[in-house]
């Protein structure tokens, strides 16, 4: 094989898409006497604080302690709502009181410095943007968090260390589609808290179990994050839909027919049956592009839980 091939090939492999794989998780580990255990959780959501690692170099990459390495996060300022993309490659930060640690490239472009208060989620962003990160270059920037929201997320924050965004009742909930024992227990309309009431709150360690991905059934109502006042909701304008599109975003999946319609009226969306489940989407959209569009906006609006699928 030529010389120029095999540099190709070496240069594909620390930068192509093999690069994401094999995700490592590692043993656990002891920080300050509490024992972090690497899991590979797809619906990650939390709020805590930001270290500054000098060690990350000029890329946009992070130091998280449980998180799959390499994976992907958006990170959202919760002092500006800005919103960034960060490839995950370290394990860190060695300390129980911060969430997340950001190279200098990541802290300049969120515009955030050491001890800043932040939401991180864990995305499955498109090809390209991985490909910029792994480059060292930075992803085009996500949209921002809408003030309202940034002020509802800062009332979770905890004094020190970090909490949950999850709604408890998604550690029900699998990428099977549920029996019909397992539908009342994820079931949006059940045993919802009532307004102004507090949820618990738990632990990173406490929350490690749960290796359980969202592929079908997403729970759209009620948002996990505290419910915003009608003054404060955000209606989000969405990208035209099209007769011809080929993608959706789908925003729950229901066993009751009336919550289901519920948020459709609310979102202008529609409602596809699925054996027992009434699915609420969005669109069509003539493009993936014109989707994403539309999840970013859904997602700002507090329905986190969105996802994008081919229509049917």
């Amino acid at each position: 094989m030529p010389l120029a091939a095999h540099a190709q090939q070496a240069a594909d492999a620390l930068t192509g898409p093999a690069a994401d794989y094999p995700i490592v998780l590692g043993d656990p580990f002891v920080i300050d006497g509490q024992t972090f255990t690497p899991v590979d959780t797809m619906n990650y959501d939390r709020v805590g604080y930001i270290a500054a690692d000098e060690e990350g170099g000029g890329g946009v990459t992070g130091a998280h302690k449980t998180l799959p390495l390499p994976s992907y996060v958006e990170v959202t300022s919760l002092e500006t709502g800005r919103t960034i993309l960060v490839r995950l490659e370290r394990r860190g930060p060695m300390t129980i009181d911060r969430l997340l640690a950001l190279s200098p490239g990541a802290l300049a472009q969120l515009g955030a410095i050491d001890g800043a208060p932040i939401r991180i989620r864990r995305v499955n962003p498109p090809e390209e943007h991985r490909a910029m990160l792994r480059q060292g270059e930075e992803a085009p920037l996500r949209m921002d968090t809408p003030a309202s929201l940034v002020e509802v997320l800062k009332r979770r924050l905890p004094d020190a260390g970090s909490a949950s965004l999850r709604d408890p009742r998604q550690d029900a909930v699998t990428g099977r589609e549920p029996d019909t024992a397992t539908i009342p227990a994820i079931d949006p309309s059940a045993d919802l808290p009532a307004p102004g009431e507090s949820r618990s709150v738990t632990t990173e360690a406490s929350e490690q179990n749960d290796s359980q991905e969202l592929t079908l059934v997403k729970i759209a109502e009620p948002d996990p994050v505290p419910a915003i006042d009608d003054a404060e909701q955000f209606n989000p304008t969405l990208p035209t839909p099209s007769d011809r599109g080929g993608f959706v975003v789908q925003l729950g999946a229901f066993s009751v027919r009336a919550n289901a319609e519920r948020l459709a009226n609310k979102i202008d969306g529609f409602i596809t049956p699925s054996g027992s489940l009434s699915l609420v989407r969005v669109g069509p959209f003539a493009s993936r592009e014109k989707a994403a569009q539309a999840l970013a906006k859904l997602q700002g609006a507090g329905y986190r839980d969105a996802l994008i699928q081919t229509a049917e």
